[in-house]
């Protein structure tokens, strides 16, 4: 996370996403199938099939952050 970032909420995706999928693709999903503002001050939190990793998106100040 960068410093001085402000998190309200986490929400988790319990449905598994194809890892192939970068920020737009996320973001998308998000907003399309979530209906939540991926502009917001939340986290969004996506495990792939096995649960074995996760991607965390995030709006900051004037862009996307995507971890892996």
């Amino acid at each position: 996370m960068h410093p001085g970032a402000v998190i309200g909420q986490v929400y988790l995706c319990c449905v598994p996403v194809d890892f192939r999928k970068q920020i737009d693709g996320l973001a998308a999903l998000v907003q399309g199938e979530l209906a939540l503002d991926v502009f917001g001050d939340a986290l969004f939190v996506f495990a792939n099939r096995q649960r074995s990793r996760m991607k965390i998106l995030y709006w900051h100040r004037n862009g996307f952050c995507l971890w892996q």
